[in-house]
């Protein structure tokens, strides 16, 4: 099984970027966090980051090529903003999940409505970075190669 975590816009910033709500973790300890949970799940985690929109697309192209099994995306403020980004993700064929690690529905309005939501099996925020190893479980549980799909 291969699961692909795309990281968006300013999250290479974390730890350094608004700690009250994105806490001090960094990116590259999330990874890390990700990398030893998929260790231990069994599957294969590929991790993405750019400031880039187009970018971002070409990797999810990408993606659909290579016949991924399950993607999680913390789009950042693209969330709230990129239909193209959304555009790209509704080409996939494996689950998407949807990944944040504050909630985002408990701050400014603007980032109450999510572009991507719609294209998600589903959307873990709040959690600060454990949202990412939650969404990693939930990308590995709902792929079409899970030993036990739900």
């Amino acid at each position: 099984m291969h699961i692909l975590a795309l990281h968006g816009i300013n999250l290479n910033m974390l730890g350094q970027r608004d700690p009250a709500h994105y806490g001090t973790v960094t990116l590259a300890d999330i990874d890390a966090a990700m990398q030893r949970l998929a260790d231990e799940l069994g599957v294969r985690l590929t991790c993405f980051q750019t400031n880039h929109e187009g970018q971002m697309c070409e990797r999810i192209h990408q993606a659909h090529r290579e016949g991924v099994d399950a993607v999680l995306i913390n789009a950042g403020a693209w969330s709230h903003t990129s239909v193209a980004i959304s555009d790209a993700l509704a080409i996939l064929r494996c689950p998407v999940v949807e990944v944040h690690l504050s909630n985002i529905h408990a701050r400014e309005p603007f980032r109450h409505h999510s572009h991507i939501a719609h294209v998600a099996r589903g959307q873990i925020c709040g959690f600060g970075a454990d949202s990412y190893l939650l969404a990693l479980r939930a990308a590995a549980a709902f792929s079409p190669c899970a030993r036990h799909p739900r």
